[in-house]
């Protein structure tokens, strides 16, 4: 009888926003729908020096929240009251993955989610995720004081999950950050719709159908 064979990934690290979550395209869209803004209102205030400095300091945790919502709101001309709760209202769980992570966890994979932070007060995009209970390691941004692409937010969710890069794979929807991991000898796989990220993961973490 042929020996099954040794996984080919000790590790899983997950994005979170537009991974473990709904595609964040769609999230843009629908606030700006909800906003009565023009499409494309969110991605020039995010490339706008001014945005990407907001964006930065909040995920280093150098500015609050509240920070973020005032900058924010002024840049796109909105009002800032809750603005990342409203920004963040169509940020659902993506299920099929979810379930993908605790069956490769439950399998003896090790699991982490990396994320640049985008604060948790007032509002706390990861609440109810369970992200502690479901994962092995939660890496954030705000609270490494380093942010995605540095290597070193990478190398420190290797530390944590205590397995060499190799036999890691890392999920983002982010093209620069899967270059950086890929340059650690990190697998990388481009992270977009939910359903084709979850079959994709069980067929190269070698996992059964759900």
């Amino acid at each position: 009888m042929a020996t099954p064979s040794k996984p080919k990934f000790s590790g899983l690290i997950l994005d979170f926003f537009g991974v473990l979550t709904a595609n964040m395209v769609e999230v843009i869209s629908f606030f700006e729908d909800r906003e009565k803004l023009s499409r494309g209102t969110f991605l020039r205030g995010w490339a706008d020096p001014r945005g990407q400095e907001l964006f930065q300091r909040l995920e280093l945790g150098l500015i609050t929240q509240a920070d973020w919502n005032s900058g924010f709101a002024e840049l796109v001309g909105i009002e800032p009251e809750n603005l990342m709760a409203r920004y963040l209202h169509d940020a659902f769980p993506a299920y099929p993955v979810l379930a993908v992570a605790r069956q490769a966890r439950a399998a003896g994979i090790r699991t982490a989610v990396l994320s640049n932070s985008l604060g948790r007060e007032p509002y706390d995009p990861y609440a109810g995720f369970d992200l502690g209970g479901t994962f092995d390691a939660v890496v954030l941004s705000s609270e490494a004081g380093v942010r995605k692409p540095d290597p070193a937010i990478f190398r420190l969710a290797l530390e944590r999950l205590d397995v060499p890069a190799s036999e890691c794979l890392f999920v983002d929807d982010g093209e620069e950050n899967l270059a950086v991991a890929d340059a650690l000898g990190i697998k990388v796989l481009l992270g977009l719709d939910e359903l084709v990220v979850a079959r994709r993961l069980r067929e190269l973490l070698r996992l059964s159908d759900l």
